[in-house]
């Protein structure tokens, strides 16, 4: 699928990439919205991910565009809001077809939660376990190890999905400097009563690693997948017990 993405600067441009390309999203980054409408037909995007921060008066253009040819079950819209995003802004977005609006501050979880939240409804049924990205608490019982410059590093995971996860190490040393792209063919990865090794590269660098998972062996991909379709049950277990 083709994520394309109409962003101006670069932080939110990251974040989307470290997260969301792992879960099997292609993208394409435009820092001009008539650049981007000049393309579309070429693009051929399955979904649109436009900055109001960046593009204040554009914004709404390129929806109105789209939206003449495109329908939201073809092509979902999602706006970035900076703070002075009015309610009656949102409002018109919604009027003129936008999918959905999510805060800019994508370094936040639950922003970004929520932006993968709606473009799951619009990926087909059998991809959306892929698609989707589940935080991490300590009931999952989910850890991870790797090694790392002849380090073993451990650390908290912060989220996982079927296609790779952020991880917090314990220690900061043995990732200082490490190349994107850089692949980990050492690792562990707990889940719920199982231990799997999957082959990850890295994808976002920083006091939080991005990692895809490049290659699982047949049967352990199948333990993970049916692990996160349990994941859902765990937290309804866990909220009834408290």
């Amino acid at each position: 699928m083709k994520l394309l993405l109409v962003l101006g600067s670069d932080d939110n441009s990251d974040i989307i990439s470290g997260s969301i390309r792992p879960l099997g999203f292609e993208l394409i980054r435009y820092r001009h919205v008539l650049k981007a409408m000049d393309n579309i037909d070429e693009i051929n995007p399955d979904a649109i991910v436009i900055s109001a921060r960046d593009f204040p008066r554009h914004w709404k253009v390129l929806v109105q565009f789209v939206r003449s040819e495109r329908p939201k079950e073809l092509c979902p819209i999602i706006v970035l809001r900076d703070p002075g995003f009015s309610t009656e802004e949102t409002s018109k977005g919604f009027f003129l077809g936008v999918s959905g609006v999510v805060d800019d501050a994508l370094h936040k979880p639950e922003e970004l939660d929520r932006l993968q939240n709606i473009l799951g409804r619009y990926v087909p049924v059998h991809e959306k376990r892929r698609y989707h990205r589940f935080l991490v608490e300590p009931w999952h019982r989910v850890g991870f190890l790797a090694n790392i410059k002849k380090s073993i590093v451990t650390g908290e995971v912060k989220t996982i999905s079927s296609g790779g996860l952020s991880f917090m190490p314990d220690e900061s040393m043995p990732v200082q400097g490490i190349a994107m792209d850089t692949e980990l063919k050492e690792c562990s990865l707990r889940i719920g009563d199982a231990i799997i090794s999957p082959v990850c590269r890295i994808v976002r660098t920083g006091r939080t690693l991005s990692l895809e998972f490049t290659s699982i062996i047949k049967n352990e991909r199948n333990i993970l997948d049916q692990y996160l379709d349990e994941f859902p049950l765990l937290e309804l277990r866990m909220g009834k017990a408290s």
